[in-house]
């Protein structure tokens, strides 16, 4: 090892932040965004090794506002584009963010395929109950009642349950917290970034200009409560979690849900190793030749 590696510092956070945040005065998105760069710092993780991934939305504008690689995809899309840099990369942090619109609407879809494969990547939604980027209409997550553009009687539809939807899309990480508790968010994050698969952490993030107090009842400064989930809850028990994540807001705050299992990356790696172990010692031209030959 190099003389400059060894002596290589930490970032620190002026080294991690790029453009200043446009995100609303009061946004629960600053918080997580704050979080990020403490992470970054405290791991001592450099550049070229975080990628930050993000698709469409409030939250979705990560990749602006961080100093590393990263990229802002497509609506709902960011979790395979993400997918690609964790199973050619395995090198490198990979953190997607999201909201709840990004994540579970048009995005939906691959948010279950990711967590069935589970890809190695850390997945935060920023949950807000609104869709916010385009001033106020009902998301998958806003609750029944809610008047909204698209809903101006009232929503009707039934939310979904995120945490629910995770653990059956087959999450081998699942944990929820809230921007209103810096620390804990910090400590799902760290606990997500270690795991070994898909890690899907659920972050409430208040939208102060189109639902302003959605989270009060999970904020004991407005008089909520902020109950963490029991010590003796058995993580691996997916009827236990079930029964947490299906308790009434505010619910609980923790990890939910863990369980080992081989991940996608590992799974293609070894196709990969043992697909080399083959050929090995063979021309170009000799693989090729094997590969016509197979289709004879």
């Amino acid at each position: 090892m190099s003389t400059a590696t060894l002596e290589r510092k930490p970032l620190t956070k002026k080294e991690l932040a790029a453009d200043h945040p446009t995100w609303c005065p009061g946004c629960g998105d600053f918080s997580v965004l704050a979080l990020y760069f403490k992470l970054i710092e405290k791991r001592g993780i450099w550049h070229e090794k975080i990628t930050t991934v993000a698709g469409i939305g409030c939250s979705s504008r990560f990749p602006y506002f961080v100093q590393a690689h990263g990229a802002h995809f497509i609506h709902g899309r960011a979790l395979p584009f993400a997918s690609g840099i964790s199973l050619s990369r395995p090198d490198l942090h990979v953190c997607v963010f999201g909201g709840d619109g990004d994540a579970f609407s048009i995005g939906g879809n691959h948010f279950s395929h990711t967590a069935r494969k589970n890809i190695k990547m850390t997945y935060v939604v920023m949950d807000n109950w609104v869709y916010g980027l385009t001033k106020k209409q009902t998301s998958p997550t806003s609750p029944i009642g809610f008047k909204s553009k698209t809903d101006a009687w009232g929503a009707l539809d039934q939310p979904i349950n995120p945490i629910k939807q995770a653990i059956a899309a087959g999450a081998t990480f699942v944990a929820r917290t809230t921007h209103t508790n810096p620390n804990h968010v910090l400590q799902m994050m760290e606990a997500a970034m270690d795991h070994d698969g898909f890690s899907f952490i659920q972050c409430l993030s208040e939208c102060v200009e189109f639902y302003e107090g959605a989270f009060d009842a999970s904020n004991p400064r407005k008089g909520g409560s902020f109950n963490l989930v029991p010590p003796d809850h058995d993580v691996t028990d997916e009827g236990a979690a079930y029964k947490i994540a299906g308790e009434p807001f505010p619910g609980k705050f923790g990890i939910i849900y863990k369980s080992t299992r081989p991940t996608k990356n590992a799974n293609e790696a070894k196709i990969n190793s043992d697909a080399q172990a083959k050929m090995k010692g063979l021309k170009d031209w000799q693989i090729l030749q094997k590969n016509f030959d197979r289709l004879k």
